[in-house]
């Protein structure tokens, strides 16, 4: 009988270096420029080429490949032979597949408007235009925020969208006196289902205006900012259109902006979406993680294909403003962060030179990057560590403890994602 290839040993306590895939979206920041770059595999940056995402999982968009001595497996393929790396209640629960998909963006003009769809939509949409919607997943995701990191999530508060159609007159004229009015009229008394219904209503009349329209309520109000900067400080959300409008002319996008949460996201600071939320990424480089999909349904800012009706039907509509989470500490140079989705949590390990962690075994598989700095990586079954250094990526399978060292004079930060721990409680 043929002895069985190295891919089919046993999985149990191994550090699996991955190669990962980059991908090239127009919005990436360019060259060395970019974080992504600096992680990613190439020997030198092409200066003119935009890295903007970093993939690290299994998703048939970008999988990631293990090497082995004996070449290359993707990922995927490797944990078919091997479900035990996933663990009994992941296995089982997920198809035998890593159900969360970790990244690194590097965001050097907005990303589209966007909403991930929930479960039942996704299927829905992928059976109906596979092409387009290339799996039947919803996509959940939590953003970590590596430098400043800017984005519009959510709806704003009523008090604010009332200020914006008294104030931006570009936007009422094109949302109409009926649905402006409605969103004036409406009082703290009234229940929640008129007030999203009023701001349905609105946000769908202005995101389905014709082009021609658009254009020229976009050509009105950067005419009028233009020239009241020259005699009072815009606003933040003013400043911001400006700066839209310049990356994506005429584009419905720039006055959408008006209708939601703008954000500013300091180093070590989170963000969850969950499904159906509009948001959109505006600057800076983040650590993502996300449930594995890569549904999006876009409305505005973006070259590619717009559902706008689907987009506009598919919105919670909620005006909340969303948490932000600064991770809690779960050992000296550990934090976590948890969001309330089942498919992953996120790690931030910041470990001084000469320091050493010991990551406890869990029950499903985690991905490490490091991020910066160097050191090594330990498991009890292997008698030498794994040297490594700023944009090396390993899978761990179930049930393995890993000792962390940093070495090198500077400190060491390395992310683990994982399955979330409240699901094996």
């Amino acid at each position: 009988m043929e002895a069985p290839p190295e891919a089919e040993a046993s999985p149990a306590r191994r550090l699996l270096r991955l190669r990962c895939a980059v991908q090239s979206y127009e919005w990436g920041r360019r060259g060395d420029a970019s974080l992504v770059a600096r992680l990613s595999a190439d020997a030198e940056a092409d200066a003119a080429r935009p890295y903007a995402e970093l993939w690290m999982g299994t998703h048939p968009s970008a999988p990631s490949s293990l090497l082995l001595a004996d070449g290359a497996v993707l990922l995927r393929d490797w944990i078919a032979r091997n479900p035990d790396a996933l663990g009994t209640a992941v296995a089982a629960r997920w198809g035998g597949d890593l159900p969360f998909l970790f990244k690194v963006l590097s965001v050097a003009k907005a990303l589209s408007i966007q909403a991930h769809p929930d479960k039942d939509l996704a299927g829905l949409l992928h059976a109906l235009r596979p092409a387009t919607y290339k799996d039947g997943n919803h996509k959940p995701e939590m953003a970590i925020a590596v430098t400043e990191f800017r984005a519009l999530c959510g709806f704003a508060g009523i008090e604010e969208l009332k200020d914006v159609l008294r104030t931006v007159p570009e936007v009422e004229d094109l949302v109409g006196p009926e649905d402006a009015g409605r969103l004036m009229s409406i009082k703290v008394y009234h229940g929640v289902n008129e007030v999203k219904s009023s701001l349905r209503s609105a946000f769908t009349k202005l995101m389905t205006a014709s082009k021609e329209a658009v254009s020229k309520t976009i050509e009105n109000l950067i005419f009028r900012l233009n020239a009241e900067s020259k005699v009072r400080a815009l606003t933040e959300k003013e400043n911001l259109v400006l700066s839209l409008e310049k990356q994506y002319p005429e584009d419905v996008g720039v006055l959408s902006a008006f209708f939601f949460n703008y954000i500013k996201l300091s180093p070590g600071e989170a963000l969850y979406i969950g499904a159906n939320e509009p948001h959109a990424y505006l600057s800076g480089e983040c650590i993502e993680c996300m449930a594995t999909s890569d549904n999006v349904v876009r409305a505005g800012l973006t070259p590619k294909y717009r559902d706008v009706q689907t987009l506009c039907s598919m919105l919670t509509y909620k005006q909340i403003f969303p948490e932000i989470s600064r991770g809690v500490p779960v050992q000296p140079h550990v934090r976590r962060y948890t969001p309330p989705f089942d498919e992953f949590e996120v790690d931030c390990c910041s470990l001084p030179p000469g320091k050493q962690v010991v990551i406890s075994p869990v029950p499903g598989p985690s991905v490490y990057l490091v991020l910066a700095g160097q050191g090594e990586l330990q498991v009890d079954s292997m008698p030498d560590g794994e040297n490594s250094k700023q944009g090396d990526v390993f899978f761990v399978p179930a049930h393995t403890e890993v000792k962390l060292s940093a070495c090198g004079p500077e400190s060491m930060q390395l992310y683990r994602a994982g399955v979330n721990s409240r699901f094996f409680s």
